[in-house]
């Protein structure tokens, strides 16, 4: 089994247990900034001590600030919308159109990379697709039409483009500058993005208990840096196309710790898109 499929179905399990923080985040109706800020305040921390206690060698400064800039932006504001837009809708119906994305991530790969790809794994690809269109178009049953649910998909299309763009701009990040100095840079803007928009992310709605945000936010991080770390590793070496769908299917781990904690109802057409996914995971290991 390759390494770089290792470090994905890492990255895969890590940012599945911290989109469920996300859930967590908007269950307790925590300040979205204040979560955000000591979310990328933690990564900054660890991310920037690990860079200076490591290879410090950075060949081209201005791409590294360009590449950051570029990745920190879209994830900022790719990981709020999607923490609101579970303020408005259920986890299985958000993620699942959020993951859409790996359509927009495979095409440009193919296109601009030239993955070469067997054939197991671009059926792979073809089932991951199929079942987030399967577990969207299932997304529906019972839900009615309101001002909440439709703030909640216009926030999940927002969320769905900045994955790509953050997506996309890692790989570039992955193979043409240090690891630890990109994800350093990357969230110390993200520290500043959070902190500037503190005051036009809260509301009256929200906890005011600002201990829950900066916990959970902590936790996010932890998990966080391990698995961005993981992911950027696994695109030194792996196809983007390949690895962004089977990271992609982090919502599933999301969607089954949702259920669990939250008693949120997994239907048999989600069971059966869940061992999909399995069956995806793994032709792609090939």
């Amino acid at each position: 089994m390759k390494s770089w499929y290792i470090l994905a179905i890492t990255a895969l399990m890590l940012f599945g247990i911290e989109r469920f923080l996300y859930k967590v985040s908007a269950e307790r109706r925590c300040n979205t900034a204040w979560t955000m800020f000591s979310f990328m305040t933690t990564v900054a921390v660890i991310s920037t001590t690990l860079f200076f206690l490591s290879d410090r060698h950075i060949p081209d400064l201005q791409f590294l600030f360009m590449i950051s800039l570029i990745n920190s932006a879209a994830f900022f504001l790719g990981t709020v919308s999607q923490i609101e837009a579970l303020k408005c809708i259920p986890t299985n119906i958000a993620y699942p159109i959020i993951r859409l994305n790996t359509i927009l991530v495979v095409l440009f790969s193919t296109m601009y990379f030239k993955d070469q790809l067997s054939t197991a794994q671009i059926l792979g690809i073809i089932i991951a697709i199929c079942v987030i269109f399967w577990m969207t178009s299932h997304s529906y049953g019972g839900e009615t039409a309101s001002r909440q649910v439709t703030k909640g998909l216009v926030l999940t299309g927002i969320a769905l483009f900045s994955g790509a763009v953050a997506a996309i701009s890692s790989k570039f990040a992955a193979v043409n500058t240090n690891t630890l100095g990109f994800i350093a840079l990357s969230y110390i803007m993200g520290s500043f993005f959070s902190l500037f928009s503190r005051k036009g992310l809260h509301s009256n709605a929200v906890n005011s208990n600002l201990k829950d945000a900066v916990i959970i936010g902590i936790g996010m991080g932890l998990v966080n840096i391990g698995g961005f770390y993981c992911f950027l590793s696994a695109l030194r070496t792996g196809p983007l196309s390949i690895i962004i769908t089977v990271v992609g299917m982090h919502f599933i781990v999301a969607i089954v710790l949702s259920s669990f904690i939250y008693r949120e109802k997994i239907a048999l057409s989600r069971i059966a898109g869940i061992a999909l996914t399995v069956i995806a995971l793994v032709l792609m290991r090939s």
